[in-house]
Order: structure tokens, then C-alpha cells, then sequence
């Protein structure tokens, strides 16, 4: 009970917080909008900087804590697809999106602030390992499978659509801000105090903004129909990955920082890049939406029972 207390409830109040406002018509989506652009477009990426160029970089990059994690990703992509094709009928294209769901954590604006308050700032190394390629691993994976589904018999050139999932990629300012933590981190490129006070300004701002923009943005889906293929993701996504994670952690032998990194940022709810993904092709958009939402409300009792399992 006390790690609920304690380690949950206080990100969900944040979150619920934004929810409740956007819901009482106190914060209007014009606003739940703007505060999610700076969010995502500047402290985030900001949040991702510092961490990355501040890595130990041959001690946070675990092949086995990212076996461990992206094995899980991968099972639960694939279960996610199969269950759509087989159980629902669902389109390839719908069931591409309803697995990308399934596989999307919201490894960031849920994971890291759980993880820090569960066991304190020092062990979030794995962590910022796991989100440092979380974002290019899982888009460029979404993005090539549905371009080639997509191209299918359109005779599209391989050199285009490469270059049409680079621009995805590096279009995104969270993937700009890690890559300019690795900048900084392999070159030891010396920034000004003056510069990190900034930055550090910036990130403290970060996480608290983002989760209550993130309440505002859930105001705005409406679970509707589909209810069994969403249970569906809801399930991969708070048991089996985070299940996997684990299984495979103890395979490989990782140590207590890793396992808890892994195991607790497998278990959150799908992120609402999950969504945009599903808006962005206009494929299982509802189910996309309600499962953001009540995965994100299960992850508090979910989330407490994966804290009782880990060392």
C-alpha cells in the first residue's frame, strides 16, 4: 500500500489533474494543446538531452536489459497483430496499428517519473537507455511496416520510402533531443554552466507539464465500441510485456537497476504517440484512443503489483 501511495498515486493525481480541468472546461484543448507542444517540443526533448548526454554510456547499454525489453516489444507487436487478423478480423493495416498499441509504452511521461520516485534518481540509467532508442526502434519499425503494406503493389522505390522514414525520424524533436545528448556525450563537447542551469530550468518543468497535459489530452477520448480488442491491448500491454521482460531479465542475468528499469517501463500503458501513430494512417483509431485511456487508469493497480513483484 505504501509504495501505492507513495511511488503512483502522486504522478496519477498530476495526470488526473489535467484531466479534471480539461473536463470542468477549466483548461480548453487550445490550451491542453500548447502546454503538450512545449511539452514534447522543448522540455521533454530537454528532459532526454541532459539524460543521455549525462549516460555512462558502457554501463547503461546493457545488451541484455535491451534483449530483455525490445524482445518484449517485439512479442508483444506480434501478439497485438495476430489477435487483431484472428480473433477480430481486422484489416492488416488496422492490425499493424492495433499491435503498435499493444507495443507502445509510455516508456517516458509514465516509466521514468514511477521508476524515480519507486528508487531514486540513480537508478534510472536503464531507463534513459530503454527511451534513448524507444522512439527510432519502435517508428521506424511502425512506419516501415505500414509503408510497405501501403506500397504493396504501387512499385515505390526502396530509396524513397528509406528516405520518408529518415524524415519521420529526424523530424521528431524527442529523437533530436537524444541525439544531441549522444553528441555531447561521445565528444565531451564542453557546454557553459549558464547553458546547463538553462536546460536544467527547463527539465524541471518537464515531467510535471507533460502529465498534466497528457490528463487534458485523455479528456478527449470516449471509450466506444471495439471493447474486446481493447481489453486485448490493455492486456499485452500491462502483463504480457512487462511478463516477458522479466522472464527474459532473469534469462540474461540482469542486475537489480536493469530488471527494475525494464520490467517497470514494459508495464505502462500504451503512450499517445500510440494514437498519433493510429490517427497519422487512419487505422483503428478507436481502439487506439480507448486503449490509451483505460490502460492508462489500470496501469495504477497494475503498476502496484509489478512494484510487489520486483526486487
Amino acid at each position: 500500500m505504501q509504495a501505492l501511495l507513495d511511488v503512483i498515486l502522486p504522478v496519477f493525481l498530476i495526470l488526473g489533474a489535467g484531466y479534471a480541468a480539461a473536463r470542468a472546461g477549466l483548461f480548453d484543448d487550445r490550451a491542453v494543446d500548447a502546454l503538450m507542444r512545449f511539452a514534447q517540443n522543448f522540455a521533454v526533448p530537454c528532459l532526454l538531452f541532459r539524460g543521455v548526454a549525462r549516460l555512462d554510456l558502457s554501463g547503461a547499454y546493457d545488451p541484455g536489459l535491451m534483449a530483455a525489453f525490445y524482445l518484449g516489444v517485439m512479442v508483444s507487436y506480434i501478439a497485438g497483430y495476430l489477435g487483431a487478423r484472428a480473433f477480430f478480423g481486422r484489416t492488416s493495416v488496422d492490425a499493424l496499428s492495433v499491435g503498435f498499441t499493444a507495443a507502445f509504452s509510455n516508456t517516458l511521461l509514465l516509466g521514468l517519473p514511477i521508476t524515480e520516485r519507486a528508487y531514486g534518481a540513480a537508478a534510472l540509467a536503464g531507463n534513459y537507455a530503454i527511451i534513448s532508442v524507444h522512439a527510432p526502434i519502435l517508428y521506424g519499425i511502425g512506419i516501415t511496416a505500414m509503408e510497405l503494406m501501403r506500397a504493396q503493389g504501387a512499385g515505390r522505390p526502396v530509396a524513397a520510402l528509406a528516405r520518408q522514414i529518415a524524415r519521420a525520424l529526424l523530424s521528431q524533436p524527442l529523437v533530436i533531443g537524444i541525439l544531441a545528448g549522444l553528441l555531447v556525450n561521445l565528444t565531451g563537447l564542453p557546454l557553459p554552466g549558464v547553458a546547463w542551469s538553462a536546460v536544467d530550468m527547463l527539465v524541471g518543468a518537464a515531467i510535471p507539464a507533460a502529465l498534466f497535459g497528457l490528463g487534458g489530452v485523455l479528456n478527449r477520448y470516449r471509450p466506444a465500441g471495439d471493447m474486446r480488442a481493447i481489453l486485448m491491448v490493455c492486456t499485452i500491454s500491462l502483463i504480457l510485456h512487462p511478463a516477458v521482460t522479466l522472464a527474459l531479465g532473469r534469462i540474461f542475468g540482469l542486475g537489480t537497476d536493469h530488471m527494475r528499469s525494464a520490467v517497470i517501463t514494459a508495464a505502462m500503458a500504451p503512450g499517445v504517440n500510440a494514437y498519433l501513430f493510429a490517427h497519422l494512417y487512419g487505422a483503428a483509431q478507436r481502439v487506439s484512443a480507448s486503449s490509451v485511456l483505460i490502460a492508462t487508469g489500470l496501469c495504477i493497480l497494475t503498476t502496484w503489483g509489478w512494484l510487489h513483484v520486483l526486487p
